[in-house]
């Protein structure tokens, strides 16, 4: 008999799903937001529109496989591609994602230490070691449900902080509900546009979301319905943070910074209102950290057949956490290093996206949980948009160099 929806269920679902908004909303968000609203205003506001409901579509599809087939989307790839071709496609999609999750940890050690640095004026490589022991004790002993419960709080507590800043923003309702849907791309954002995809629609949340959902026939199961609400509700909250962030950033003018946000912010509305800047950007910072290194170890396990919490499974997430603590004990300049990682990560989308995409139309495997043409084709736009979008950033820079 399927599971009914009860109040219960649902709330716990968005809370468990929750995850996934703590996992994009990272010191990339809060960065490639910022920056957006300062430097272009509203203009960027479709793409956040974009990507959010380009992230709903796509984790959606990626847990509905485990739902229905009881494995997640890195062992239905490694069943529908055998032999030599299968292993080459299971380590290159790994390699991707051990890449983009070692890049994402740089800019997540260096974001948090950077808001806890505004808070405390401490020194960052001090804040730098007890960030990472502090992550590398919770990846240790923690589960991945007590996990998710917590990475969640801090994203709602977050997203509290943030709208409260955004109401300082003189846009009115009209221009804001029309800037969410009217596409542009002024001049000299492409970058950025890529950006604000890559550090939303994050690839390896396709393989972490798929491999941490239970599967519906489980004990503690969920059921479709479950999965959308939560799934939808997460995720909306998690978009809705993104524009706040997004409109924070049009109460600084000129050149972006961390220090010269929190100033503005303080001398705009109250020394209050900095304090909840530096948090909220350690916040992010520190989620996002539990997670990358979490969703490469769980890739592996996916993809590779490696045991949970073996040697092999603690080394790779451990080797994240190392890449983004030597970039943060290295005291590298954060903001480019941010922007760059989700710019590359954005263009290295549709790769991942387009075994997702032929996974989740595989009959034989989902029968009925199959992807209706609704769906073919929501999933469609996020793959060509993105293909698109990359690839014109790699022929600009083809042109430049």
């Amino acid at each position: 008999m399927p599971k009914s929806l009860s109040l219960r269920s649902g709330l716990g679902s968005i809370l468990f799903w929750s995850i996934i908004s703590a996992a994009f909303i990272g010191p990339g968000s809060v960065t490639s937001c910022a920056i957006a609203g300062s430097t272009y205003g509203l203009q960027l506001l479709w793409v956040l529109t974009f990507a959010t409901l380009g992230t709903v579509w796509l984790q959606e599809a990626a847990a509905r496989i485990t739902i229905a087939t009881g494995h997640d989307l890195g062992q239905i790839i490694t069943e529908t591609y055998t032999g030599t071709r299968g292993r080459w496609i299971a380590w290159a999609l790994f390699l991707a994602i051990f890449l983009g999750c070692s890049a994402y940890q740089a800019g997540n050690i260096l974001g948090a230490v950077a808001g806890l640095a505004l808070l405390t004026g401490l020194p960052v490589p001090t804040l730098t070691i007890v960030v990472g022991l502090v992550c590398i004790t919770l990846l240790w002993i923690g589960s991945t449900q007590g996990l998710a419960n917590f990475l969640g709080l801090i994203v709602f507590a977050m997203g509290g902080a943030f709208l409260y800043v955004a109401f300082g923003t003189p846009v009115t309702p009209v221009t804001l509900a029309t800037a969410l849907v009217t596409p542009s791309i002024p001049s000299g954002s492409l970058l950025l546009i890529n950006g604000l995809i890559g550090t939303t629609i994050v690839p390896y949340n396709l393989f972490f979301g798929s491999s941490i959902v239970p599967a519906g026939d489980s004990a503690d199961g969920q059921s479709l319905s479950e999965m959308r609400l939560g799934i939808w509700v997460a995720v909306i909250l998690g978009g809705v943070i993104s524009v706040v962030l997004l409109l924070a950033g049009l109460l600084i003018p000129g050149d972006f910074s961390y220090p010269h946000m929190a100033q503005v912010l303080t001398d705009r509305l109250g020394t209050w209102a900095g304090s909840l800047f530096a948090f909220g950007l350690f916040a992010a910072g520190f989620a996002s950290s539990l997670t990358a290194p979490l969703a490469a170890a769980i890739t592996a396990k996916s993809l590779l057949g490696v045991r949970k919490n073996s040697p092999a499974y603690r080394g790779i997430w451990l080797v994240v956490m190392a890449t983004g603590l030597t970039f943060g004990l290295l005291n590298v300049t954060p903001i480019p290093v941010i922007v760059a990682v989700q710019a590359i990560n954005g263009i290295l989308l549709p790769f991942v996206t387009i075994f997702l995409f032929v996974a989740v139309n595989n009959r034989t495997l989902l029968g009925d949980y199959c992807n209706s043409l609704g769906q073919n084709l929501a999933m469609g736009l996020v793959v060509v948009v993105t293909a698109v979008l990359g690839l014109w950033n790699v022929w600009l820079a083809i042109q430049a160099g």
